[in-house]
């Protein structure tokens, strides 16, 4: 069958769940046997979110091959399993660079350069995913990840009437004359409950959809986003006021856990409604079974275990990767994580007791800069001395590092040349390869690298006695291996190295309870179905 389009946009107001939606749609359609990708489209003129402050944008994610990206692509993979790349995530940055790239190398041909066609058939190019003149890693990637797809799923980032957002919405207009009824557009919108008087109120719905209308895009699907449950007669209204089909008119209601909305749009009949728009045979509803085991598994865990998260952001989307990975660990161990966000900056030594008290286990954050870090530091120490089971992550693992050079090692000055170059016991230094680097941007050791572990140690154990293993980075700096021995001998095992470069990527103490240290950021292939080994191990010490 032809490759069919889905374009998902959203109105009203942003942050009401496009991407959840979209890697629902997603879920849904594989679970009918469908070859699915989804991609996102972000208008902002940033090349990628990796400058980008996460109280901003939320966590930057990284995919297999190295790119960074928006959050949205973790939900993605962590709902459908597919490996998303440097194809799934776009942004008007990279749409004009590539059309300014051409035009100085003379590909238009003394063309004057417009929005549209130049830029519009630019976005259309990527939509359509058709070839891309990329090269090294990215192509061999490019071309195995668009091997004959059945559905292509296009998140729009923002919401309707954003000036930013006008290319892509001239696009998917062009695309939806083009393709017929090989396109189908779902948009999102939300109803509000007005406490005062009492009702929800379909008026930014209606506003929404007239302005998606107003640049000639009928919506063929409304989903509906409520924290209250609509009757029929206001989906009817919101129907007839919207010229969709009332069987297209979907609710999301606000869930226990996002994990429950595929199976509340399936009862709702999204996909079925989508295969029918696009006149494909609906056929039997899939059971979906190993998904009911989760939500089942979900439900059924009564007991909670709180875990301190001990880092600057206090959003809950700035580590949301590292959140659904201890939430998904948490489900297959039958607990109930509960987070504490333990601000970093506001640790002391006199403190941090009380801060700690009560927590079964620490996960030590990621992030970049000076800020934050000496709370990092002290509560790597405590952790250590009261053997509570700890996970540093990145930055974290920097940090325990660090902490254990300063108070083992006996090196009181020791640090990380991030912080201080001029440190004389650079625990932590930069990359070689890193040293000539200028630029900030999509220029640190990014995406999958190999790792081999050391037999008999709790990480091996962890990921099932594997000895080889593929995890995805994102750092400029490293473990100086010119302290190596050092360290081994006072007790902190270098237990996975990357066999190329040598690079230390675990570190652990065997003697604790669990105290392990990773380069890499293994949230970022925790999925529904599969949750991490690493993430399963800490969350079975911590109970």
């Amino acid at each position: 069958m032809d490759t069919k389009y889905i374009f998902v946009t959203g109105g009203v107001v942003s942050s009401l769940g496009k991407g959840i939606i979209s890697a629902s749609i997603g879920k849904l359609l594989q679970a009918r046997g469908y070859k699915v990708t989804i991609q996102k489209f972000d208008p902002y003129i940033n090349i990628d979110p990796g400058t980008l402050n996460p109280y901003e944008h939320g966590e930057c994610y990284v995919t297999e091959d190295g790119f960074e990206t928006d959050l949205d692509l973790g939900h993605y993979e962590r709902f459908t399993g597919i490996q998303t790349t440097r194809n799934n995530s776009i942004t008007t940055g990279r749409i004009y660079k590539t059309v300014i790239d051409r035009e100085r190398h003379g590909d238009y041909l003394g063309k004057t350069i417009q929005v549209v066609p130049h830029i519009t058939d630019e976005i259309k190019r990527r939509m359509l995913r058709l070839r891309e003149e990329v090269r090294g890693k990215s192509e061999e990637f490019a071309s195995a990840s668009d091997e004959q797809l059945d559905f292509v799923i296009t998140e729009v980032g923002g919401t309707i009437g954003d000036i930013e957002s006008a290319p892509f919405m001239e696009a998917i207009r062009q695309l939806r004359w083009q393709l017929g009824r090989n396109a189908v557009c779902v948009h999102l919108t939300y109803v509000p409950y007005l406490k005062a008087a009492g009702e929800l109120k379909t008026k930014p719905t209606q506003h929404s959809v007239k302005e998606l209308q107003s640049m000639g895009i009928q919506p063929d699907i409304l989903v509906l986003r409520t924290e209250r449950h609509l009757d029929d007669a206001m989906r009817m209204k919101v129907a007839s006021f919207c010229n969709v089909d009332l069987e297209c008119v979907v609710q999301s209601e606000d869930m226990p856990s996002i994990y429950e909305v595929p199976v509340s749009m399936q009862q709702q009949g999204l996909d079925a409604a989508i295969m029918r728009k696009i006149g494909i045979p609906v056929g039997e509803t899939p059971a979906m079974k190993p998904w009911h085991e989760f939500l089942d598994k979900q439900r059924g865990a009564k007991r909670e275990v709180r875990i301190g998260l001990v880092g600057k952001y206090d959003l809950q989307d700035a580590y949301k990767s590292i959140r659904e990975s201890l939430n998904l660990a948490g489900i297959y161990n039958d607990v109930k994580v509960k987070m504490i966000f333990v601000n970093s900056e506001n640790l002391t030594t006199d403190n941090i007791a009380t801060q700690l008290e009560g927590l079964a286990g620490v996960v030590i954050c990621p992030g970049f800069g000076q800020r934050g870090i000496e709370g990092k530091i002290i509560a790597a120490e405590y952790t250590r001395t009261h053997d509570i089971p700890t996970f540093g992550i990145c930055l974290g693992m920097q940090m325990m590092v660090i902490e254990f050079a300063r108070n083992v090692l006996g090196y009181k000055d020791a640090n990380s040349a991030e912080m201080d170059e001029q440190t004389p016991h650079n625990v932590i230094d930069i990359m070689e390869e890193q040293k000539s680097i200028t630029e900030m941007g999509g220029t640190m050791r990014l995406g999958a690298y190999e790792c081999e572990l050391v037999k008999g140690s709790r990480v091996y154990e962890a990921y099932g006695e594997e000895e080889l293993i593929s995890e995805r980075h994102r750092h400029r700096y490293e473990f100086n291996n010119e302290y190596k021995d050092e360290f081994e001998q006072k007790g902190m095992k270098c237990v996975g190295i990357n066999p190329t470069a040598d690079l230390v990527e675990i570190v652990e103490i065997p003697d604790k309870r669990w105290y392990i240290g990773t380069q890499f950021h293994p949230e970022y292939t925790s999925t529904v179905l599969h949750p991490h080994p690493l993430f399963m191990s800490f969350i079975k010490a911590c109970i």
